[in-house]
C-alpha cells in the first residue's frame, strides 16, 4: 500500500505505507522534513497537509479540535492534520502534499 507526497519542492513520492499508522508517521518516517511538534495530539497543527481534492471525501471529517488547529494555521479548503488521518486500505494510493506551514526550516 501506499501514499503519493509531493514535497516542498513540487516533486511526488511513492511511500510504502501501513495500516494502522498515522499519515505523519509515514511521512516523517520516510525522512521528509515535517515538524510534527506534539507526535500527533492534534495540539500543534505542524503536521499539516494538502489532501488531493479527489481524495478528500474518502476521509473521515475533522474534529472539531483538528478544525481548530487548522484554523489558527490557515488552513485551506483541503487542509488536514496528519496526525489525525490513520492510514487503512481504504486510502490506498492517497495523494497529499505537505503544507509550507509543516516543512521545517532548512536553514
Amino acid at each position: 500500500m501506499h501514499i503519493y507526497l509531493t514535497d516542498g519542492e513540487g516533486r511526488e513520492h511513492r511511500l510504502d505505507a501501513l495500516e494502522g499508522w498515522r499519515v505523519m508517521e509515514i511521512v516523517r518516517d520516510h525522512g521528509f522534513p515535517i515538524i510534527a511538534e506534539c507526535g500527533g495530539a492534534c495540539a500543534c497543527g505542524t503536521c499539516q497537509v494538502e489532501v488531493d481534492p479527489e481524495w478528500a471525501s474518502r476521509l473521515h471529517e475533522p474534529r472539531d479540535d483538528e478544525l481548530d488547529m487548522l484554523d489558527q494555521n490557515y488552513g485551506g479548503p483541503w487542509s488536514r492534520l496528519s496526525c489525525q488521518l490513520i492510514f487503512t486500505a481504504k486510502l490506498d494510493g492517497l495523494r497529499l502534499r505537505i503544507a509550507d506551514v509543516a516543512l521545517k526550516d532548512a536553514a
